[in-house]
């Protein structure tokens, strides 16, 4: 009983139709077919995927059998859920290569192998193959008005921007992944619930059948925004431990708590205890915590000592990257050959924001020539430090 409570209210932001009927599927002891989707638009998953990896995994711990399901087909559409623009079309070769590591990172939450294990499923095997009578049909189960009544796409109409077809058809294929693997239930961000209720929808009108859909609370920074892609402030599952930790302590202290109770499987009682600490020390342990997860503890620790060496402590990294340079060349050649910073606009920014230095000595003159100088150390920001040679 406490592990289904746990289950349908940790992270937990909605249930429909209700909490009540799935709880009482699952006291049952009726083991259940559920699923989250992951389209593969980059090349990593992110912390906001972990989320609902970590509830599929909750699920899965009580015996329920859980599809990973890799979006290769609807990631070449793009989910306009929150996009006050059309998303850029990617190609299959596109895809399949962002997708490449996907199972190798959710396998620190999810198990793939073993008894009850996960299975991977990707949706282009079914919608590939559907005609357009039958796309036709599945169409007419749904109405313009439902779809317009979306608020990204009623802010696009008033600012007259464009509204592809596609983007309508979205939930409706997403809609059909559910019938197609017949499932019980659905996991995913709130911001997918309407696209997850279409799929309710769609099953009762073709089998009949009650789709329970769960979503999970949002990691939002302190204006609101959810953590993401489109919001630079995402930190990839494939990050290199020292800056997941460094991303981790950056973030706002408004998400210690959401981040401790989202992102790590700490019992409510130690991150009541951890809360104790204060912010620097609980934002601490939420950074080790996570990057425990992804990576594993001993590494964590490392990451924990090497950020204080930096930040606490005021010195150099252990590990600095090193780069050739063997004649005079100007500060924004210098910051771009590093290849931390992919543009002269981007350079120039650092630059008017006093955040390069050479050995401690702000650089704020864009036009400025650097003489190589053996063993100089090249800072951008706070975190990465480049050692000339």
């Amino acid at each position: 009983m406490n592990k289904i409570q746990e289950v349908l209210n940790r992270g937990v932001e909605n249930v429909y139709p209700d909490k009540q009927s799935l709880e009482k599927v699952l006291m049952s002891g009726k083991k259940i077919r559920l699923y989250c989707g992951f389209d593969p638009t980059a090349l990593s998953l992110h912390i906001g995927h972990a989320i609902t990896l970590r509830k599929l995994a909750q699920f899965q711990k009580l015996g329920h059998e859980v599809i990973f399901l890799i979006g290769d087909f609807t990631a070449m559409i793009g989910d306009p859920t929150d996009k006050v623009s059309a998303r850029k079309k990617l190609t299959k070769e596109q895809v399949n290569k962002n997708f490449k590591n996907y199972k190798k990172q959710a396998s620190k939450i999810l198990k793939f192998s073993g008894k009850n294990a996960a299975k991977v499923m990707f949706n282009s095997k079914w919608n590939k193959k559907l005609s357009f009578m039958e796309l036709v049909n599945l169409a007419s189960h749904f109405t313009v008005q439902q779809m317009i009544a979306r608020d990204m796409f009623k802010k696009r109409i008033k600012e007259d921007k464009l509204i592809f077809l596609p983007e309508f058809l979205y939930p409706l294929i997403q809609a059909y992944d559910s019938v197609t693997m017949d499932v019980d239930l659905e996991i995913g961000g709130n911001d997918q619930m309407f696209n997850m209720l279409r799929g309710r929808d769609l099953m009762k009108k073709l089998k009949n059948k009650e789709k329970f859909v769960l979503t999970t609370k949002l990691l939002v920074d302190s204006s609101g925004k959810k953590m993401g892609k489109t919001e630079g402030n995402i930190v990839n599952l494939d990050e290199e431990p020292n800056n997941m930790f460094g991303q981790i302590m950056a973030w706002p202290d408004s998400l210690i708590l959401p981040g401790l109770e989202l992102c790590t499987d700490l019992s409510l009682k130690e991150i009541k205890e951890i809360e104790k600490l204060g912010p620097r020390d609980s934002k601490a342990r939420l950074a080790k915590e996570i990057v425990s997860i992804h990576h594993d503890k001993k590494t964590a620790e490392k990451a924990e000592k090497e950020f204080n060496r930096i930040f606490r402590e005021k010195k150099k990294p252990t590990d600095i990257l090193e780069i050739k340079v063997n004649k005079k060349i100007n500060i924004i050649d210098l910051i771009l050959k590093t290849k931390l910073i992919d543009s002269r606009s981007a350079a120039s920014r650092l630059i008017d924001q006093n955040a390069i230095k050479i050995d401690d000595q702000i650089i704020n003159d864009r036009k400025k020539e650097i003489t190589p100088k053996k063993g100089a150390i090249l800072q951008i920001g706070r975190k990465k430090f480049i050692k000339l040679i």
